[in-house]
């Protein structure tokens, strides 16, 4: 398996893993959502990049942390996860997840 194929594999089994992290408010994951922007991977690291569906999120340090910590847990490598500026859209949510909110 090339090193390319393996990195996406890797990045499959963490948004999978990332199903299990539910915004508590909205009821949704944070893959559903589509609020993980980035995931890079290197042999001895992570770092992922993940907004909110509002700057006023009362979870937002939660949700950041679950979010690192399953990361991490999956990949068995140190992770860091930074806050992203991108203001969210219900655009950026999971087609399945759009639909059963109403969303076409």
């Amino acid at each position: 398996m090339s090193d390319e194929a393996s990195l996406e594999e890797k990045k499959q089994k963490v948004c999978e893993a990332l199903r299990k992290v539910v915004d508590p408010e909205i009821g949704l994951s944070v893959t559903e959502l589509g609020l993980v922007r980035k995931i890079e991977i290197a042999e001895d690291h992570a770092h992922l990049v993940m907004i909110l569906t509002t700057p006023f999120c009362p979870y937002a340090p939660q949700l950041l942390e679950i979010t690192r910590k399953t990361a991490e847990e999956v990949l068995g490598v140190p992770t860091t996860i930074e806050l992203g500026l991108e203001p969210w859209s219900p655009d950026m949510m999971e087609d399945e997840a759009r639909t059963d909110w109403g969303m076409f």
